[in-house]
């Protein structure tokens, strides 16, 4: 089923589901012009605001003092897992490239140590737990009307059974230019796809076991975490860990921009959405630990896949923290609103995917937040967890 006979005959399935991954989507928030690339963002906020705190002083504020091997004798989950430092940082947008009104004010962040996954999970990780389990994913279930129309407008009718079959969205690029705030030229409703068939029935996991498992919703990730041991990282927690110790990197990698030197991660190289040039080895999705990681030995945390965190998305959030005193391991806010979908709860996503392009949107910054419906799965859609260090 294509987006474009979903709008024709169920509007409100297309607001539900499109809310992720570099949307151009029209946004009633006062944006600034910078450049001609910032110029054609409109949901990109571009003012430049200076750093209050020096970037030296997050560095200088790591905390190391763990006995990690003790730690891992007592949980062997945490072996193949990353030890990150716990420290002060400043989170939020500080850079002159493209950003949104919800990641300013920058405010200074306290993080506790913690372990988190090198890379995404992987196909091969997620049949493991799926095996040992029996679990079945959000994506593979049909829809339950009944649940359903509590996110929508009251006296909203019921649509087509078929549109209510298990199905996810599905990257289908465009055979031509297209505009940019429609987003439904490019995502197509695929009944049968799932994580264990991403592009639709027919296609399988067969030969991609080290590619990001996708089609995942939030509640599917929670779950993983659980079986694994382990939980989702606070949205704090993410960024902290994005910038690799280098409070004032725009990327995980620095500051050049992703279109330049070598390739950094995985994104869309050339005329988003009609035209890759595979600058980055990669069309669409690529294994994971393809790029050099950050320096906290963390891959991916730019570009390939989104990732899902445990906060709640609230569009003001950011405003609510004192730039002046430091927050202590926020796990973000009590309530979620989004001004462009107010009576539906969603939670945070970052980190970007392989759609993300600059002249689209640049959610590979380690700044960069987006947000989604907590039963939303895509292909560009992942996430990987961590566990608290006590």
């Amino acid at each position: 089923m294509t987006f474009k006979l979903i709008k024709n005959s169920f509007p409100f399935l297309l607001t539900f589901l499109i809310v992720v991954s570099c949307q151009r989507a029209k946004q009633n928030e006062k944006t600034e012009q910078i450049s001609g690339a910032a110029s054609n963002a409109e949901e990109c906020c571009v003012s430049t605001i200076p750093d209050r705190f020096d970037s030296a002083t997050k560095s200088a504020n790591l905390v190391s003092s763990v006995n990690i091997d003790s730690l891992i004798k007592t949980n062997p989950a945490l072996e193949k897992m990353l030890f990150i430092p716990g420290g002060i940082f400043n989170m939020g947008a500080r850079d002159a490239q493209f950003a949104r009104e919800d990641e300013y004010p920058v405010h200074p962040v306290k993080v506790n140590s913690f372990f988190m996954d090198p890379h995404p999970v992987t196909n091969a990780q997620f049949l493991e737990f799926v095996e040992a389990t029996g679990y079945v994913t959000t994506a593979e279930k049909d829809i339950d009307w009944n649940e359903f129309q509590k996110q929508l407008p009251p006296g909203t009718p019921k649509p087509a059974d078929s549109l209510l079959d298990a199905s996810s969205l599905v990257f289908t690029p465009p055979a031509h230019r297209v505009n940019l705030n429609d987003v439904s030229q490019w995502w197509t409703w695929v009944r049968g796809a799932s994580w264990k068939h991403p592009y639709g029935p027919g296609s399988s996991i067969t030969g991609i076991e080290d590619y990001p498992v996708i089609h995942v919703s939030w509640e599917d990730a929670n779950a993983y975490a659980r079986w694994a041991g382990k939980r989702l990282p606070t949205e704090a927690e993410w960024e902290y860990a994005a910038r690799g110790g280098n409070d004032d990197y725009v990327y995980a990698w620095g500051f050049e921009r992703v279109n330049e030197g070598n390739p950094k991660a995985n994104s869309w190289d050339g005329d988003f959405p009609v035209y890759n040039s595979e600058r980055d080895g990669f069309e669409r999705l690529a294994p994971v630990k393809q790029y050099q990681p950050n320096d906290f030995g963390l891959y991916d945390m730019a570009g390939n896949v989104w990732e899902w965190c445990a906060d709640l998305y609230h569009h003001e959030y950011y405003k609510s923290f004192n730039p002046e005193v430091v927050a202590n391991n926020p796990t973000g806010p009590d309530t979620s609103y989004d001004p462009m979908e107010p009576n539906v709860q969603k939670r945070i996503i970052r980190g970007g995917s392989f759609l993300c392009n600059d002249s689209y949107c640049s959610g590979y910054r380690a700044a960069a937040r987006m947000k989604s419906t907590e039963d939303t799965g895509m292909s560009h859609l992942g996430f990987r967890c961590v566990v608290s260090v006590k």
